[in-house]
């Protein structure tokens, strides 16, 4: 069983940065695309971001282009997201998932959240 493990949330006032890690165990992802969501307070979950393990390509929604970086690192089975010139609208419980790559059947392994609080 796949276990994915969000950390690195927290509280910043807008323009600063986070990091949010997503750490993988249990199985083996390299075949994967990670993907990153969000959810804020009375808004349906949205689709941040994602990553293809195996080559690294990334692409992103078009409101943090620019802003927001998706990496992994394989050694440590880890994928980070990257967060600059952050937004009160940033505000959210921000999750990763993982799914087979070039799938689209529903992301199946799901992280548990990590809070994201901007501050004007």
């Amino acid at each position: 069983q796949g276990q994915l493990v969000e950390s690195g949330g927290g509280m910043v006032q807008a323009g600063g940065s986070l990091r949010l890690s997503c750490a993988a165990s249990g199985r083996t992802f390299s075949s994967y695309a990670m993907g990153w969501f969000r959810q804020a307070p009375g808004k349906e979950r949205e689709f941040v971001g994602a990553i293809g393990w195996s080559d690294g390509s990334a692409f992103y929604v078009d409101s943090v282009k620019g802003r927001f970086a998706i990496s992994r690192d394989s050694a440590k089975n880890t994928v980070y997201l990257q967060m600059n010139s952050l937004k009160p609208e940033d505000t959210a419980v921000y999750y990763c998932a993982a799914r087979p790559a070039g799938s689209y059947d529903p992301w199946g392994y799901w992280g548990q959240g990590t809070q994201v609080t901007v501050s004007s």
